[in-house]
């Protein structure tokens, strides 16, 4: 049997950015994942040693986030395979990426990217 983990809206600040000045004094990014895994004896055991850890997915995350990109197309994909690298027990990642305000010239909440393996 398989179980989706989700995290949704984690913030972080980072560089990321095709303009230099985006990479020099950075943005407000939002991350939300869905992972797909198999259950296994997660649940019989009540085993955290054997299931993704949500506390070790935040983690991933957050050293990806760290990691400066000029797209957000980078970001997430680093984030995925850094999670299929950690968890392999992991089937499915979806990851939304989001720049909050980005510099377009008018007023715009938020640019995403959306990419699943």
């Amino acid at each position: 049997m398989e179980y989706r983990i989700v995290l949704q809206r984690m913030e972080f600040r980072a560089l990321h950015g095709c303009y230099e000045l985006e990479r020099k004094v950075g943005n407000r990014f939002t991350v939300d994942v869905e992972i797909t895994t198999e259950l296994g004896d997660v649940a019989a055991e009540d085993s955290v040693e054997k299931a993704v850890n949500y506390l070790t997915v935040y983690e991933v995350i957050r050293r990806q986030m760290a990691v400066t990109q000029r797209t957000i197309e980078r970001v997430a994909m680093n984030i995925i395979d850094a999670l299929h690298a950690e968890f392999p027990q992991i089937r499915h990642v979806k990851c939304t990426v989001s720049k909050l305000a980005p510099p377009l010239g008018g007023k715009l909440e938020r640019v995403s990217v959306i990419l699943e393996k």
